[in-house]
C-alpha cells in the first residue's frame, strides 16, 4: 500500500507540473520579425569576356565571345611529362573553354596581384576569383566598414562546385609516387569550397554569417537567394554574395567529356561552340569565372546614401526528384522554381520584361527550360512581350559561378535597358513559335523586372527575381 501510495504521490506531482507549464507558457512565442527589403547596391565579376563588370557587359551586348580553344597549358598538367600531357590533351573530345584572359592588361585578370600575394599557397584559383570580384563590388558600393558592430552586420556567402580539382590532381600524383611528404600542408585549405568565403571574410574583416552553397551549376544563384534569407531574418544587414569557378584543368575537362555533356562538333570553330536554344547544339562549353553581388537591407542602404541598382524580390528553388543529370520533360522542376519566385516577389507573370535562361546549350535541357517558360508565361510569352536570351553562347558555362554572374546579368539589364543577346542562334530550336523566341541581337528595352534561372545536376533548381526599386 506504502508504494502505491507514493507512486500516486509522484504521478499527481507530474500532472501539476505539466499543467503549470502550460498553463503559465514556459517560452513566450518568438520574436516577429518585420519584412526587410533587400537591394543591389555593388556589382563584381571576372569571366570569360574580361575582368570587370564594364568590360564583360560591353563585349556582351556586343556579341562579342569569351570562347577559345583549349591549348596544353590549360590543361595545368605541369607536374606530369610532356608524353602524358600530349596523351591526356588528344584523349579529350572537347577542346574549347570560356577562359578568364589573364594579364596586367586593363579587362585583365592580374595573377600576379590576386595569386602570387604572401598568401598564394593558401589560395587556389577559384578563390582569386572570388576575391577580385568581391573586391571590385565592394568598391562599387563604396562599403568598406571599419566599426566593430558593421563588421557583425556583414557577412558572406560564396559558393562553388567543384572548388581545385588541378590541386586534387597533382596531390593524387603525389601519393601515387610515394611523395606523401612532399605534399602541401595548404592542399585541404587549397581545395575547400567554403575557403572562397573565408577568405573575403578574413580579407575585410567582416563577421556576419559566413556561407558556402555547392549545388553544382545552381550555386550562384542559392548563394544569392540565401544571403538575401540572412538579411529579410535579420542575420546581417549587408551580405557579399555570389559564385566562384575554376575548372579548366584536365580532370574537370576529361570527366565532362566522359559523361558526354561537352560540346564535341566544333573545336575548330570555338567562338560557335556554344549555341544555347539553337538547333545544332551538342553541349555546353565550360568556362570559369566569379560574380559577387553586395545585397544590402534597403533602409540601411538609404541611410548611407548607396547607389542602388535593383531589387531582389523572389527567390525560388524546388527540386526535380527525377535524374542525376538530366530534367524530367515535363520542366516541372523549373516550372515550380520560377513559380515560386513570382509568387515570394508578389508580381505576375505579364510583370516580368526579361528572362536570362539557364540554358546551357544541351539538346535536352534548353527545350525543356524553354517549354517549362512557356508553361508559367503562357500569353505573354507567345505574344512577344517577354525577353528572352541565354549568355552562355558568350562565357559558356561557369557552373558554380553561372547562376551568379547570370544574376549579375539581369540587374545590368534592369540597370542599363539592355537585354543581352542569345549568340549563335542561327536556327531556333522548333520549340519557340510566333513570337516566343530567344534574343538573337541585344535589345533596347525598358527592362523593370527580369528573372534569371539556374538549375544543376541532381535536380536541383533556383529562381531569382530582380525588379527596378522605383
Amino acid at each position: 500500500m506504502a508504494k502505491a501510495g507514493h507512486r500516486t504521490t509522484r504521478l499527481l506531482v507530474s500532472i501539476l507540473r505539466s499543467e503549470r507549464l502550460f498553463s503559465s507558457g514556459a517560452f513566450d512565442p518568438p520574436p516577429s520579425s518585420s519584412f526587410r527589403r533587400v537591394v543591389v547596391t555593388g556589382l563584381g565579376m571576372v569571366t570569360p569576356l574580361g575582368s570587370g563588370v564594364e568590360v564583360t557587359w560591353r563585349r556582351l551586348v556586343e556579341g562579342e565571345c569569351g570562347i577559345r580553344a583549349v591549348g596544353l597549358e590549360d590543361l595545368k598538367m605541369g607536374g606530369f611529362d610532356t608524353e602524358t600531357q600530349m596523351h591526356i590533351f588528344d584523349q579529350l573530345t572537347s577542346k574549347v573553354a570560356g577562359i578568364v584572359p589573364c594579364g596586367s592588361n586593363p579587362g585583365e585578370y592580374n595573377e600576379q596581384l590576386w595569386l602570387n600575394s604572401k598568401d598564394y599557397r593558401s589560395i587556389a584559383r577559384f578563390i582569386g576569383y572570388a576575391l577580385c570580384a568581391a573586391d571590385e563590388a565592394l568598391r562599387d558600393a563604396n562599403y568598406m566598414p571599419t566599426s566593430q558592430d558593421e563588421k557583425e552586420r556583414t557577412g558572406v556567402s560564396i559558393g562553388a562546385g567543384t572548388g581545385s580539382i588541378s590541386d586534387i590532381l597533382d596531390a593524387s600524383k603525389m601519393v601515387c609516387e610515394k611523395k606523401i611528404r612532399k605534399l602541401s600542408p595548404f592542399f585541404i585549405p587549397r581545395i575547400l569550397i567554403n575557403m572562397a568565403s573565408g577568405h573575403v571574410s578574413m580579407k575585410y574583416g567582416f563577421q556576419g554569417p559566413n556561407h558556402a552553397a555547392v549545388t553544382a551549376c545552381a550555386t550562384g544563384a542559392h548563394s544569392i537567394g540565401d544571403a538575401a534569407r540572412m538579411i529579410q531574418f535579420g542575420d546581417a544587414d549587408v551580405m557579399v554574395a555570389g559564385g566562384t569557378e575554376s575548372s579548366i584543368d584536365a580532370l574537370s575537362i576529361a570527366g565532362f567529356c566522359r559523361s558526354r555533356a561537352l560540346a564535341t562538333k566544333y573545336n575548330s570553330v570555338p567562338k560557335e561552340a556554344s549555341r544555347p536554344f539553337d538547333c545544332n547544339r551538342d553541349g555546353f562549353v565550360i568556362g570559369e569565372g566569379s560574380g559577387i553581388l553586395i545585397l544590402e537591407e534597403l533602409e540601411h542602404a538609404k541611410k548611407r546614401g548607396a547607389k542602388v541598382y535593383a531589387e531582389l524580390r523572389g527567390y525560388g528553388m524546388s527540386g526535380d526528384a527525377y535524374h542525376i543529370t538530366q530534367p524530367h520533360d515535363d520542366g516541372r522542376g523549373a516550372i515550380l522554381a520560377m513559380t515560386r519566385s513570382l509568387k515570394q516577389s508578389g508580381l505576375r507573370p505579364d510583370q516580368v520584361d526579361y528572362i536570362n535562361a539557364h540554358a546551357t546549350s544541351t539538346p535536352l535541357g534548353d527545350a525543356v527550360e524553354a517549354k517549362a517558360i512557356r508553361s508559367v508565361f503562357g500569353d505573354h510569352a507567345a505574344s512577344g512581350g517577354l525577353a528572352l536570351s541565354s549568355t552562355k553562347g558568350a562565357v559558356g558555362h561557369l557552373l558554380g559561378a553561372a547562376g551568379a554572374v547570370e544574376a549579375l546579368f539581369c540587374v545590368l539589364a534592369i540597370e542599363n535597358g539592355i537585354a543581352p543577346l542569345t549568340l549563335n542562334l542561327k536556327e531556333p530550336d522548333p520549340i519557340f513559335a510566333g513570337n516566343f523566341r530567344p534574343l538573337a541581337s541585344s535589345e533596347k528595352m525598358p527592362i523593370k523586372a527580369a528573372l534569371s534561372n539556374s538549375f544543376g545536376f541532381g535536380g536541383t533548381n533556383s529562381s531569382l527575381l530582380f525588379t527596378s526599386l522605383d
